[in-house]
């Protein structure tokens, strides 16, 4: 409680003492950014890729790379690449019972090797 009333510590109050009349403040305005100048071009823009603006040109452009990416999903993949495919070929039966067969291969080799440790 005592240091609520205290005057020493704390900082002194802006609106305690009086204000400046309107007007008698500096007449430096807002410091600003200089505005960059226009560049005038007459030339047209081109477009991205080269200077070609022919509409054949960027047909064959666009089927030689639909005939690159179709080629390129073609493409026989690695070891992951063939495991997926054929996991994407079984039916859900199939999974469940892949699976499955896994658990008992796991739960007889637990049930093995608590055999083993009894002995």
């Amino acid at each position: 409680m005592g240091n609520l009333c205290s005057k020493s510590s704390n900082e002194p109050d802006h609106f305690a003492a009086p204000g400046r009349p309107l007007g008698s403040a500096s007449a430096t305005g807002p410091s600003s950014a200089p505005v960059p100048q226009k560049i005038a071009k007459n030339s047209p823009g081109r477009t991205l890729g080269g200077d070609s603006s022919s509409p054949d040109d960027a047909r064959s452009a666009a089927a030689q790379a639909a005939e690159a990416r179709a080629a390129a999903a073609n493409k026989p993949g690695g070891k992951l690449s063939s495991q997926l495919s054929a996991q994407r070929k079984q039916t859900q039966n199939q999974l469940l019972n892949a699976g499955s067969e896994q658990e008992r291969r796991a739960r007889d080799a637990d049930q093995s090797a608590r055999t083993q440790a009894y002995n």
